[in-house]
């Protein structure tokens, strides 16, 4: 059964602008759809924030049980009056700029920011990030690595980056999505997925 009942035929965009171009684009769009019970919605004004597509990697060491995480500073996480700190940890991951194809975006990323070499690269799911005022889509893959390789602190100076690497081992990385402490939603779907297939992923054994 095909629950979907409309496609991208049945948007009508009416005006398209772009209100700010920086390190992301914010657009200002204003559409017309059709309705579930017959004939078209009224004008519809949304801002979009334009990021792309995006890719993240789980890195998991089938050997020792453990995942690869890298941790930074998010200014979105940033709330002056929290006692949380906005200092992420989250999957490997980084932009897919145009021309460029996902896997390879996510086995440059697992240099750069972990320096890890991934292997067996498989690509789990795609997912749009909060498509209500957000075109992201995120790509995300899981890869055999080695562990031990993974320590230190990485990232590109031309790019601001400052990551530090850790090792967990994945019923602890699990616990801590449980638990609240690992909240980021990219981490949290990764995770949950490793949780869920990493006793079935296909040549990791």
């Amino acid at each position: 059964m095909d629950i979907q009942q409309f496609q991208q035929q049945d948007i009508e965009i009416l005006k398209e602008e772009t209100l700010y171009q920086g390190f992301f684009q914010l657009k200002k769009i204003q559409f017309k759809h059709k309705l579930f019970a017959g004939g078209y919605s009224g004008v519809v004004t949304r801002e979009l924030l334009v990021k792309g597509a995006a890719s993240a990697v789980i890195a998991y060491d089938p050997i020792k049980d453990a995942v690869v995480l890298v941790e930074q500073i998010r200014i979105g996480a940033y709330q002056p009056d929290s006692a949380q700190s906005p200092w992420l940890l989250e999957l490997i991951a980084g932009m897919v700029e145009e021309g460029e194809n996902p896997a390879e975006v996510a086995l440059r990323e697992s240099e750069e920011e972990a320096g890890v070499q991934v292997q067996d690269l498989q690509h789990c799911l795609s997912v749009w990030d909060s498509p209500g005022g957000v075109l992201e889509r995120i790509h995300l893959f899981v890869g055999k690595v080695d562990s031990t390789a993974a320590k230190g602190l990485h990232g590109l100076s031309e790019e601001d980056e400052d990551i530090r690497v850790h090792v967990v081992s994945r019923e602890q990385a699990y616990q801590w999505v449980n638990e609240g402490k690992i909240d980021n939603s990219i981490a949290v779907l990764g995770l949950q997925w490793l949780q869920l297939n990493y006793k079935t992923i296909s040549s990791f054994s």
